[in-house]
């Protein structure tokens, strides 16, 4: 009985111990962006300055860093991307760096299961290299952060910033042939007004076809079960853009009128912009 109580005691307070929680000194995040078509996620770990000098100190210049704390930082592309006209293959990396007053190197790592570097360093790894110009600026960040900034249909920038250096790396996805391999097959099938729609707004947003995007919109408006004031307005800019005024200035109208009619104060907004600029 004396042994039961006391197997019994022990494996409660193990029980208790393994229920503790305490905040991470450098906490795990994540992020996800969709950049055009292309899934951009990093998983990483934010150490803090928490009153230390980091850069030249704790991150020590021309060393490797780990980019993060812990477990190595990873970064995954669910497309190819393009850095510098190179192109880097869809999959998963480990970032690490090496840091100087002047110029960092990136480094995309084939290998992703290791706690901070590779037991040794092995360039055949190197799935992918650069070198940035750092950029400082007075505001001081107390954690380290990865971040995804000026992100547009074709690429964006990936940062890392900790105290008061900021490295920004652009890339490029392969939004456009994804786009138009998208619409040729889906186009070719049985579109419907959706379909037409949103083909005619990429054109017209990429400044690409536009008679094209015209024949597309006027499909898109026949087809619809009721008039809609978004296409109208789409469709008023195309018109705009191929110098047909008085198409353009009749379609935002009609657009305003169903917009009023939706109570869509954006709409009626952006219409009567557009005729007052058609109206000059």
């Amino acid at each position: 009985m004396k042994n039961y109580l006391f197997l019994l005691l022990t494996f409660s307070c193990a029980g208790l111990y393994a229920q503790l929680l305490t905040p991470q000194p450098s906490p795990r995040a994540k992020i996800s962006q969709i950049v055009g078509l292309t899934t951009v996620e990093v998983d990483y770990s934010r150490p803090a300055a928490r009153g230390r000098k980091i850069m030249g100190n704790l991150v020590r210049y021309n060393e490797i860093w780990r980019t993060g704390a812990n477990k190595n930082t990873i970064i995954s592309f669910s497309d190819p991307i393009k850095i510098d006209g190179k192109t880097l293959p869809a999959g998963e990396y480990s970032i690490y760096t090496r840091p100087s007053e002047n110029q960092w190197d990136i480094y995309f790592h084939k290998s992703t299961n290791n706690w901070g570097l590779p037991e040794q360093w092995d360039e055949s790894k190197i799935a992918f290299s650069l070198s940035i110009t750092p950029a400082y600026f007075d505001v001081k960040i107390e954690s380290f952060t990865i971040s995804i900034s000026d992100i547009y249909s074709d690429g964006a920038r990936l940062n890392l910033i900790w105290e008061n250096t900021l490295i920004s790396i652009p890339f490029e996805v392969p939004t456009k042939a994804k786009t138009l391999d998208s619409i040729e097959k889906t186009l070719a099938g049985t579109p419907n007004s959706g379909d037409y729609y949103n083909a005619a707004v990429y054109f017209l947003q990429e400044n690409m076809d536009l008679n094209k995007a015209k024949g597309w919109m006027e499909k898109a408006i026949a087809i619809r079960d009721t008039p809609a004031f978004w296409m109208h307005y789409r469709y008023a800019l195309i018109l705009s853009k191929l110098n047909d005024k008085n198409g353009a200035l009749e379609e935002a109208k009609k657009s305003l009128a169903l917009a009023g009619i939706d109570n869509n104060k954006d709409y009626v907004i952006l219409n009567e912009e557009l005729i007052a600029a058609l109206n000059k």
